[in-house]
């Protein structure tokens, strides 16, 4: 792989994990974009889910801190509220695991690995997420997520498993549905990201002890440390522009975004 091609990935994963506009999408697109780029092999897909990873422990350190001892006093049956917020990300995040494990034992992933199937869900899922941001719910505080939040979040994050949703689209869409202010439903749909970013690491590992790595360290490296500096300035500004103004412009762009590719599966379809 190309240096450009590496800061490229790099680049894309560490911004659009986080925003509302569907990593996996602009993921599988690239080397679509671009014909002469190889897939980029698990150790880079690893690669740039740390940096993803370390951006979000770091930048919500905080929660984070709240997380491991919520663990901890879980492993102990210990109740305290670190606890219970521990169990809401982990019950949230169970369904989605489970589904993904159907979606690669029956290749459903690779079926749909489509333009065409991402510009639809990118333009119905835009949707979605402006008309649940007009929501006028305000709660503030993860001290007033309820079991019925984290049950209905955690089934509609399964539905990102479908490239073009977003993982964080529909998870603060769903959010909002129900009533969370926008900084509060971007900072749970953050917090849900830390097991699934685990979860996909870990099985990209499984993937290189089968098949190898496919890249040089240096190369991951550069991607890690690229996507973590992206990811951290793409939490900071969501979590900034949250507090301002509503999710709009990241509905226009996927609609604009979810056009062109139907347009592109068009003459693909035409060729």
């Amino acid at each position: 792989m190309t240096l450009i091609q590496l800061v490229v990935l790099a680049i894309i994963q560490g911004i659009t994990e986080f925003l509302p506009i569907s990593s996996s999408a602009h993921l599988i697109l690239a080397p679509i974009a671009v014909k002469d780029w190889q897939d980029q092999g698990a150790l880079i897909d690893i690669a740039a889910h740390v940096g993803s990873l370390v951006a979000v422990l770091l930048y919500f350190r905080v929660e984070t801190a709240k997380l491991f001892r919520g663990g901890m006093d879980t492993v102990f049956f210990r109740a305290s509220d670190d606890r219970k917020l521990f169990l809401f990300i982990a019950v949230a995040t169970v369904p989605t695991l489970l589904l993904a494990g159907v979606f690669v034992t029956f290749g459903i992933s690779d079926m749909l690995r489509s333009p065409f199937v991402i510009g639809c869900t990118s333009i119905i899922f835009g949707l979605l997420l402006w008309h649940g941001d007009r929501s006028k719910g305000a709660r503030e505080g993860l001290d007033t997520i309820t079991w019925r939040d984290v049950l209905s979040i955690g089934a509609a994050q399964m539905i990102a498993l479908i490239p073009g949703v977003s993982r964080s689209g529909i998870t603060m869409t769903v959010g909002r549905y129900l009533g969370l202010s926008r900084p509060e439903a971007a900072r749970f749909s953050m917090l849900l990201a830390i097991p699934t970013i685990l979860a996909l690491g870990f099985f990209a590992a499984i993937k290189i002890a089968q098949e190898g790595a496919g890249a040089d360290m240096i190369s991951a490296f550069v991607v890690a440390v690229l996507s973590f500096i992206c990811a951290f300035a793409s939490i900071a500004f969501l979590m900034r522009l949250t507090q301002k103004m509503s999710f709009t412009p990241f509905v226009i762009y996927r609609v604009i975004f979810g056009i062109l590719l139907l347009v592109f599966a068009g003459q693909l379809m035409a060729a």
